[in-house]
């Protein structure tokens, strides 16, 4: 039977999607050497243009280096069904890019349009039911979900996930529960990501303690790839008791290196194992100018996940 293996993901070396933040002189090349040399076999896109575009050239950057790609993020804002046609036309351009450049289906991940409403920006970590999605919101957020989901599978066979994030409408677990219960799971399951669980929980939510392991049974049938992000439980504190945005507690180091917040990864582990999980795992650690050198940090988390057993 095949093991989990480890990959790592753009974000990690300072490639992420919010505008301002993407400062990071660190190139596709770089990156994705320093991902082997650190010992991890997969990766995700990243944003547009970062990796190549030509599915030949991405091809070449990702088998010549022996690695895996496992999928892509893509936001959207589900919330506006005047959003959605665009969104479409974003997600099918990615999708037909990772069909033709690779044999092993990757997933599409799709996610909402995260920190772009200010109320959620604000919020992040402590998020109440007053500034989240009602029914009839939901209905055209799970709408425009399965419209792109359906359009991906009839043009490309690749498969759909969405990914629950802070600063998103899909970020506590109540509104992971209305996500899950107003899609279906023939078209779209779940990116389970840990820190985006803890720290989306808030203070006293299931999970919010790092054991995620009854969350992860609870959604058992609806998860379909993991991500080992981790949160550091003071930072987190903090960025509630004094009101951060999102992207505050990101620069403050809110996701840190694995082993160094509150996530128990080896429950984790322990629970994949014994469902006889054989993907991958996706580390991803947002590693924002000024906060350490990637490499280094890559270093660091995929030694600690080899002395808990992966």
């Amino acid at each position: 039977m095949r093991k989990i293996e480890v990959g790592n993901a753009p974000c990690s070396w300072g490639t992420l999607e919010f505008e301002g933040l993407d400062a990071n002189p660190i190139g596709c090349t770089q990156m994705l050497d320093e991902l082997v040399e650190t010992g991890y076999t997969a990766t995700e896109l990243g944003d547009w243009g970062f990796m190549p575009t030509e599915p030949a050239a991405l091809s070449k950057e990702i088998k010549g280096r022996n690695l895996a790609m496992l999928g892509a993020y893509v936001q959207c804002a589900f919330k506006k069904p005047e959003a959605h046609p665009a969104g479409k036309d974003e997600v099918l351009k990615i999708a037909r890019l990772l069909a033709a450049a690779f044999d092993n289906k990757p997933y599409i991940i799709l996610a909402d349009d995260n920190a772009s409403e200010p109320d959620r920006t604000l919020n992040a970590g402590r998020a109440t039911s007053d500034i989240g999605l009602n029914a009839a919101q939901w209905k055209i957020f799970a709408q425009g979900v399965h419209e792109i989901a359906k359009a991906v599978r009839e043009e490309t066979g690749l498969p759909t996930l969405f990914h629950h994030h802070c600063a998103g409408y899909v970020e506590t677990p109540a509104e992971i529960d209305a996500f899950l219960e107003n899609t279906d799971s023939g078209l779209v399951n779940l990116v389970f990501d840990a820190g985006h669980y803890v720290f989306g929980s808030g203070a006293n939510g299931l999970g919010s303690d790092g054991n995620v392991v009854p969350v992860l049974e609870r959604y058992a049938g609806r998860i379909s790839y993991i991500h080992f992000k981790d949160c550091e439980p003071r930072l987190a504190a903090q960025s509630r008791l004094e009101k951060w945005d999102y992207l505050k507690s990101l620069k403050n180091g809110v996701f840190c290196e694995l082993g160094k917040g509150c996530v128990d990864f080896k429950g984790m582990l322990d629970w994949l194992n014994g469902r006889n999980y054989t993907g991958w795992v996706l580390v991803e650690q947002d590693v924002l100018p000024g906060m350490g050198q990637p490499k280094e940090s890559a270093q660091r988390n995929r030694e600690y996940l080899k002395s808990i057993g992966l």
